[in-house]
Parts: structure tokens; C-alpha cells; sequence
């Protein structure tokens, strides 16, 4: 296959680094290509651009501007949907299915966001005789844009998306594992005619230095995070120095609960997926079942079987039901929380782990695992893994599952399975999560708000409250004499 080159997209040109690294196929540890590794100049750079598109173009102040320049960036994502899927698939590991649900989600989203550049708007009212206030809510500037590598698409355009409708300009740190993906995006960004030069500027690395110059930077004032709770916390205290503006959505630890009336023909199949999905490299992925005592042993025994059953393997092979991890070290920090867990008496259901033998031994692989577990304080039940292992643990009474669910310091999401007509809103009602779903899984919408509670985040991506992390409230006082 052809080598691959991926540069930085700042201020309308492709930049290189002095630096370059390799950029490698999760499959197979094969070399794929390589990629300019960014850091501080290349921040430093990306931030002066946008901070003088925001300033000397019309990007800030002409709402049609922004509404045509993302929808037409939507139909350039759309016409562009094979490659990136191709291209994700590859870098990023996903079996082609997620990569097509992952880029597939892009258009609809930048079409939302369009439509609320038209539609969003400030008030005005006469608050004394003679005495005007207009509320103005207006861009904040340039915002920086930190996504992570396990679905670098459609989580850098989730926070992109809002911020250019709010009228920001954005430097973007995207992480150096993907790099070959975020030229690919940079490209459809290139094509966009009527977006201004500098409003988007994104920029590659493997480590943290070009963030934290984002970071401690006085011209970032908003800073869209998605990442672990524990790098949330210290970027807010870095930031703090300049009063920045977070917007964080951080880890998870997604309880599944399965009621006694649940119908597992359908909650089981959704389960797996909860697991597998993305390798568990997921936020939301569903890592703790908590299980009605009178169905233990029937999930137990029907799930086992599905998980023996997953097919790990490469996306090139359309037979695989699950793809690697992103790397060795992953694989090898997932299948030490395992032994951990199983040492400090987790029962073993199905010891999945790394595949040190046959053809894919080469790649990142650690098939799914299921232990059980009667102690919930656990490390394996309160930790989040970040990959395919799931705790599973009985409870006998709704009071207790809600319990259970609740303790943890994560309260990004939860499922509920079950068929009573009440149970599942009273449920969901007491579950601690910012997103909780009923009789499904994984069901996200662009219209409707997506967040954590507790040390899963702070603010909200998706839906209108999603420009709330990007925009300044202004209230202008007029007074006229009558």
C-alpha cells in the first residue's frame, strides 16, 4: 500500500514539524505512514490565526456567513464519508460497521449546528419607562478544541460544530495516533470555499505540549475537552490562572441494569455490543451489568456464550465483529486490571486477554472478558477500563440496583432493560447520569443534550445548550429621555 503523509492544517496551508512520527496500523503493528508530531510553535502559531480571523473577518459578526460555510462543510463530509471510513477503520482500529456509524453521524450534526447560527438570538425589553436593555450573546473568541483518539471525527466536529455557529474561531488539538484521519478532515476543511482562512486550524501530536500552550494561552478563552476525568481536572486547574471557559465531557463507567421482566432477546445482543464496541474504548461503553438475582443465572450462562463468540479481528476482514485497541501498551494496561481484579476475588465468567499466538498476534487484540463479582468497591467496578471487560454483579431489589448504579464517582450514563411500564422512568429518574437509556443502548441525537454528571463533565455537547460553551452574555442599557 502507498505510504502515508499527514501535515498540520494552520492559517490555510499544510505545515510540517521538525519532528515526524510513524503512523501505525493497530492490526497488524504494520507502518502505514508518517505525521508531522506538533507541539508548542505550532500551537502558538495555530492560536495567532485564529485570533486574527476572528478579529479582522466578517466569521464573527455575519451569521449567513457561518450557516452556509458549515453546510456546505457538511456536504463536503458527506461526499467525502467512504474515504474517511476507509482511512478510520485503518488508523483507528474500528471494524468498518463503527467507523461507518462514527463518520456517518458528521453531516446531520454540522446541518444542526448551521441552522442554529441562523436561529440563535439574544432579548430585548423595556425595563423602565424610556429604559432599554438588549442581551447580546456573542462569540467568545478562539476556542480551543482537545478530542481524543478512540472517534476523533465525530468528537472533534461535536464541539467544532457549535463552536463556529456561536461565531468562534477554533485551534484544534487532535492526537497523533490518528493523524492520518485528521489530515483527512483537514482536507474536507480546505475544500470549504466560503470559510474564511484561519477559522479552523488544527494541528497533531503525540504528546501534550501544543495543548497546554492552548491551555495556558490568555487567547484561548473557551477550551472544549473530551477526555479521562483525570486529564479534565488538571487542564481546569491549569486554565484557572485565566478564568477560561471548560466545556469537559470525561470518563464513565456506563452500569447496565437488567430487570427480572427484561426481555433478553433483545437486552443481551445490546450487552455485547455495549462492550465490544469501539474495542470498549468507549465512554459510554456499558462495563458494569447489574443483574435482578432471579435472571442471574440464565444472563450469565446466555452471555458467555455470546462473548466466546465475538470474532476479534482486523476491519479489512468483514468477518470481525470487534477490532483491536489502539496500541500494545492499552492492551497490556486492560489485561493488568483483569489479573488485578481476579486476584482480589473476581470470578471468572469468560477470561478473554490478549492474543499472543496466530495471525494476530501482531496486532492490539484483547478479546472480551467477563468476571463477576459480590464486592463493588472493587478497583474493576469503579475504575474505568477503557476497554473490553465487563464486571457483572447481582442485585435484589430496585432500591439496591439504583445503589449500585450510583456509586461511582462517574455518572456519564446508564441503560435500564425492562418491560414494566413504570419501572424504567422511576428508574432512570433516581440514576445519577446525564444520559440514561431505556430498553436500548448508545442512542444519541444532535437535537438533545449529551453530558455527565459527578467527574464525567461539565457542561454539554449536542443540542442547544452546546453554544452555551462558546458565547458571552452582553447587556447593552439605552436610556432615552420621553
Amino acid at each position: 500500500m502507498p505510504t502515508l503523509s499527514a501535515c498540520h492544517w494552520i492559517d490555510g496551508e499544510w505545515v510540517d514539524s521538525a519532528t515526524r512520527r510513524e503512523s501505525i496500523d493497530p492490526a497488524t503493528g504494520a507502518v502505514i505512514g508518517s505525521y508531522a508530531d506538533g507541539g508548542e510553535a505550532e500551537a502558538a502559531r495555530a492560536i495567532v490565526a485564529a485570533r486574527r480571523s476572528f478579529n479582522e473577518t466578517a466569521w464573527r459578526e455575519d451569521r449567513r456567513l457561518r450557516a452556509r460555510a458549515i453546510n456546505e462543510m457538511a456536504d463536503r463530509f458527506a461526499a467525502r464519508l467512504e474515504d474517511l471510513i476507509e482511512i478510520l477503520a485503518l488508523e483507528n482500529g474500528k471494524v468498518k460497521a463503527e467507523a461507518r456509524f462514527e463518520v456517518g453521524m458528521v453531516p446531520s450534526k454540522l446541518r444542526f449546528y448551521a441552522a442554529l447560527a441562523l436561529t440563535d438570538f439574544g432579548r430585548a425589553i423595556e425595563t423602565a419607562p424610556g429604559r432599554y436593555s438588549t442581551v447580546l450573546r456573542q462569540p467568545m473568541g478562539v476556542a480551543g478544541i482537545i478530542a481524543p483518539w478512540n472517534s476523533p471525527v465525530v468528537l472533534f466536529i461535536r464541539s467544532l460544530a457549535p463552536a463556529l455557529a456561536a461565531g468562534c474561531t477554533v485551534v484544534g488539538k487532535l492526537p497523533g495516533w490518528t493523524a492520518q484521519t485528521n489530515a483527512r478532515m483537514c482536507e474536507v476543511f480546505a475544500s470549504v470555499e466560503s470559510l474564511p482562512r484561519g477559522v479552523i486550524n488544527v494541528l497533531s501530536e503525540l504528546h501534550g505540549s501544543g495543548a497546554r500552550a492552548m491551555i495556558e494561552s490568555p487567547d484561548v478563552p473557551a477550551v472544549s475537552f473530551t477526555g479521562s476525568s483525570k486529564t479534565g481536572q488538571e487542564i481546569s486547574a491549569s486554565g484557572a490562572r485565566h478564568i477560561k471557559r471548560f466545556g469537559l465531557e470525561l470518563g464513565g463507567k456506563t452500569p447496565v441494569l437488567l430487570f427480572d421482566d427484561a426481555d433478553l432477546d433483545r437486552a443481551l445482543p445490546a450487552v455485547e455490543k455495549a462492550l465490544t464496541t469501539f474495542a470498549g474504548q468507549f465512554c459510554m461503553t456499558g462495563s458494569r451489568l447489574l443483574v435482578h438475582r432471579p435472571i442471574l443465572d440464565a444472563v450469565r450462562t446466555r452471555l458467555a456464550a455470546r462473548l466466546q463468540a465475538v470474532r476479534t479481528g482486523p476491519a479489512a476482514d468483514p468477518a470481525s465483529d470487534m477490532g483491536p485497541m489502539i496500541n500494545h501498551a492499552a492492551v497490556a494496561r486492560v489485561d493488568g486490571m483483569v489479573r488485578a481484579a481476579i486476584d482480589a476475588g473476581a470470578k471468572v465468567i469468560v477470561r478473554g486477554g490478549p492474543i499472543a499466538e496466530g495471525p494476530l498476534a501482531a496486532g492490539a487484540f484483547h478479546r472480551p472478558t467477563l468476571l463477576e463479582i459480590t464486592d463493588h468497591a472493587l478497583p474493576i467496578a469503579q475504575d474505568e477500563v477503557f476497554g473490553p471487560v465487563l464486571v457483572m454483579q447481582a442485585f435484589d431489589s430496585e432500591a439496591e440496583a439504583v445503589a449500585l448504579a450510583n456509586t461511582s464517582m462517574y455518572g456519564l450514563a446508564a441503560s435500564v432493560w425492562s418491560t414494566n411500564v413504570d419501572r424504567p422512568l422511576r428508574i432512570a429518574r433516581q440514576i445519577n447520569a446525564g444520559t440514561v437509556w431505556i430498553n436500548t443502548w448508545a442512542v444519541v441525537f444532535d437535537e438533545t443534550e449529551e453530558g455527565g454528571f459527578k467527574q464525567s463533565g461539565l457542561g454539554r455537547l449536542n443540542g442547544v445548550s452546546a453554544l452555551e460553551d462558546f458565547v458571552e452574555y452582553k447587556t447593552i442599557v439605552h436610556e432615552i429621555a420621553l
